[in-house]
């Protein structure tokens, strides 16, 4: 087996599980189902016992030095329960099957982890992560060749094979990276779309409920008109019709209302995470529609119990609202979060247009909407999760100033992820 040959196997075997993963979050999310998290752990281990078990090796004895790139996944994803299992692998299979000085494997995952920890909080881009990974993974391997590997060989022939191994490394964790966003990026949008489907099936059904009620009340008015309660013949004509009207007219406001019951299902969510989520999902639309989107927020976890797809509703119909609010002037949105005893906040700002005191005096009733092709259900099908939640929604605006959105969940006790 050629070099080329060896190097696109272990690839496949980094991206099969990866590819995975990604269709199962398309499918979850397309069938309104929440994603379980643990299917990205999977998939990494996964990976990471395709390149061990079967990786195809360099030089007769080496296995590809590729081990690394699911560890750098995790770190990437936040899972560093995951990251701490992988390294112990990874130092135990390094010790027992490659025969490096266990504490010497050992300091390396321990470093790896010393610079998660504490570039954490500067929030570092993937790219910036990955080529400090590299470089510690280069500054490794220096001792490895020359000690380990081949502690006999020619110097330059050890430098030059050490360039070449990092330069591999980094271009594969690079390759994987970037299959891993991209993909996540396709499944985002597609979600976004889908929901957008939804809300304009939704936007239909609720035209054609409102041209139905709007026929037997119609008929209705038609035979009250008409009615002359000294002429009884017409009248017991007449009611009997009237009340079947309204009978239908009932039942279909009965099923209407039966179809849009809303049901909560709380779980333990990072609702910081939450929020990335969602903006990552709308970055298509805001780059498409020139906005700027500052997202303010701590370097920290924070989980409370809510129903993880219904406030991500609320969320892209908010953030969604403020950019339909787009004026004249270079439009930009913030989010920021505040935590006190009593509730956690988040606050998304926009300097649109904003609102007279009359429309946000009526902003939460159902249909009312300055939309042309507004349902006016938004706000409070947005208003009503909120309340199912325990939480509230409130909005502030001046016309031409712009509009914040402030959404609150009451504080229980905060359980440990």
């Amino acid at each position: 087996m050629t070099y080329l040959e060896a190097l696109v196997h272990n690839v496949i075997y980094l991206l099969f599980p990866i590819a995975i993963y990604l269709l199962y979050v398309t499918y979850q999310r397309n069938v309104n189902q929440k994603e379980n998290q643990l299917y990205l752990e999977l998939a990494m281990f996964s990976s990471l016992y395709l390149i061990l078990r079967r990786g195809v090796f360099m030089d007769d004895y080496l296995p590809l030095i590729l081990f690394n790139i699911p560890l750098l996944m995790c770190y990437l994803k936040r899972r560093t329960v995951s990251a701490f299992l992988m390294s112990m692998i990874l130092v135990w299979y390094s010790s027992a099957v490659l025969k490096y000085p266990f504490f010497f494997i050992l300091l390396e995952y321990i470093l790896y982890f010393v610079i998660y920890s504490c570039g954490k909080k500067k929030k570092p881009t993937p790219e910036s992560i990955l080529s400090i990974f590299i470089l510690i993974k280069t500054f490794i391997l220096s001792f490895e060749t020359f000690f380990f590997i081949r502690p006999t060989g020619p110097f330059l022939q050890n430098v030059l094979y050490l360039v070449c191994l990092s330069t591999i490394l980094y271009a594969i964790s690079y390759l994987v990276l970037y299959f891993l966003k991209k993909g996540e990026e396709i499944v985002d949008l597609n979600s976004v779309f889908y929901q957008l489907e939804k809300e304009k099936n939704l936007r239909s059904s609720l035209f054609k409920v409102t041209h139905e009620i709007k026929n037997p009340i119609a008929v209705c008015k038609g035979y009250l008109d008409m009615m002359d309660v000294k002429d009884r013949k017409k009248t017991e004509k007449y009611i009997p019709i009237i009340q079947e009207e309204i009978s239908r007219t009932l039942t279909l406001m009965d099923d209407f209302l039966a179809c849009n019951k809303m049901k909560i299902e709380k779980e333990e969510v990072d609702l910081y995470l939450l929020i990335e989520e969602v903006v990552d999902a709308l970055k298509p639309l805001l780059k498409q529609n020139h906005i700027t989107l500052e997202l303010h927020l701590p370097d920290d976890e924070f989980y409370l119990e809510v129903d993880y797809n219904r406030i991500k509703q609320v969320l892209v119909n908010l953030i969604k609202n403020a950019m339909e609010a787009k004026g004249k002037n270079p439009m930009k949105i913030e989010i920021r979060t505040h935590v006190d005893k009593n509730q956690f906040e988040i606050q998304i700002k926009d300097n649109g247009i904003g609102m007279t005191r009359e429309t946000l005096s009526k902003v939460e009733e159902m249909f009312y909407t300055t939309k042309e092709k507004g349902s006016g259900l938004g706000v409070n099908l947005s208003k009503e999760i909120m309340k199912l939640h325990g939480g509230n929604l409130r909005y502030e605006s001046k016309l031409s100033k712009g509009t914040t959105a402030f959404v609150t969940f009451p504080l229980y006790e905060k359980k440990a992820p």
